[in-house]
């Protein structure tokens, strides 16, 4: 049986989620790590405060000094987010990293990003970029939890298999 991503809690220092969050993002597309790390977040919460007599929403963190993960754990992806600029590592045990359970998740409030895409399998696409912008496709596969699409190109005179991302393309009209 395949393992699916499971959601990691992070510590890092006090101030640093939101840093953590945009270098660990930025690494993720450098390091083409996107089918091992899905989704980050840094949980928050409206809270209305009276200051000089005016309410004044503002956002504050639900738990400061953490910052919540959705990946496969594997030694690349532990190595990549533990050795990540402000986080001082996994929330657990010694070295190994505990995920949380679906119900701690849910009971979490962690909304995840949902995906909708209008693409059917069997559909022509344009690919709107990367080295193959401009081509047609024929979409054979959609994978919603990790928004990628294969497809068959057809380059040279022969049909050719390719992985894109859902920002990659779009339908063709």
């Amino acid at each position: 049986m395949a393992e699916r991503a499971r959601w990691y809690v992070v510590h890092t220092y006090s101030g640093y989620e939101n840093k953590v969050k945009v270098n660990l993002e930025k690494t993720i597309e450098n390091r083409n790590l996107q089918e091992l790390i899905f989704d980050m977040q840094v949980p928050m919460e409206e809270v209305v405060e009276l200051k000089d007599g005016k309410k004044k929403i503002t956002l504050k963190k639900i738990f400061p000094g953490y910052v919540l993960i959705k990946m496969l754990m594997t030694d690349d992806s532990w190595y990549v987010v533990r050795n990540t600029r402000g986080v001082t590592g996994f929330v657990g045990p010694g070295s190994k990293p505990v995920p949380l359970s679906d119900d701690e998740v849910f009971s979490m409030g962690i909304i995840e990003k949902q995906v909708s895409i209008e693409l059917v399998v069997g559909e022509n696409i344009r690919i709107v970029s990367g080295p193959l912008e401009n081509f047609v496709a024929l979409i054979q596969e959609i994978n919603l939890e990790k928004h990628k699409i294969k497809a068959l190109v057809n380059m040279f005179g022969r049909e050719t298999p390719i992985e894109l991302d859902f920002k990659q393309v779009e339908k063709l009209t």
